[in-house]
């Protein structure tokens, strides 16, 4: 499963700034990776987890703004098309960064 964040926050004061900046820092400290400037994604392995990284951006989520979440599957996010540009294949985007012992 993916869950995707995307949010459209105020910039007009330093205060304002500071939050989208504590915002999307909390998003990368905790594995998203960006899509576009206020789309994030992130790899979840199930139900419980995807459950648990709702509520820690429940927690985190700024004073001002739109932050909304959505889950998707895996089929769903590989059929994913690009209109222009180019997709990037890392592997940190993908399931391929799990490590089985």
């Amino acid at each position: 499963m993916r869950i995707m964040v995307f949010f459209d926050l105020p910039v007009a004061t330093l205060k304002d700034r500071r939050e989208y900046s504590h915002f999307r820092r909390f998003l990368i400290k905790n594995g998203f990776i960006m899509l576009q400037e206020s789309v994030y994604c992130k790899l979840a392995q199930n139900q419980g987890v995807v459950d648990s990284i709702s509520e820690s951006i429940r927690k985190n989520k700024p004073l001002k703004g739109v932050v909304q979440t959505l889950v998707i599957t895996e089929k769903q996010y590989s059929k994913m098309e690009f209109i222009i540009g180019t997709g990037n294949s890392d592997v940190i985007s993908s399931d391929k960064r799990f490590i089985e012992l």
